[in-house]
């Protein structure tokens, strides 16, 4: 199950260093006022927000990387605490992005299954 966990938990960091490239690189260009819904005036306006936003994703990616790393080097105690954190705060944000507004189902799932997944096998694993 190690493996399985592991795997969804790359995909997680994969996602969410997409998700930092939409927010703090090209946040104003169409694709991305596309994605999240937002217009051209909405997505000058809140850029600053966007930006640090998407550090906070790249952030929780490089948790994510570190973890992988850390397991596959033999340091299993340290590797799933990392893989712990940074996943189980991407399904808080999930959560929380699906409870505050239903119209964002979509990519709230996007944003929460694939790291509850890998959390779920790591923890089955641990």
């Amino acid at each position: 199950m190690i493996a399985v966990g592991l795997v969804f938990a790359a995909v997680a960091g994969l996602i969410h260093c997409y998700i930092f490239y939409l927010e703090a690189l090209v946040w104003t260009a169409a694709k991305a006022r596309a994605t999240f819904g937002t217009t051209e005036q909405e997505a000058d306006i809140t850029r600053p927000l966007a930006f640090n936003q998407g550090f906070y994703n790249l952030f929780l990616a490089i948790v994510v990387a570190v973890g992988i790393v850390l397991v596959a080097a033999g340091q299993r105690t340290a590797g799933l605490t990392a893989l712990f954190v940074a996943t189980g705060s991407m399904v808080a944000a999930g959560l929380v992005l699906l409870l505050s507004d239903r119209s964002k189902t979509r990519p709230a799932l996007i944003q929460l299954m694939p790291p509850l997944v890998g959390l779920v096998a790591l923890a089955s694993a641990a």
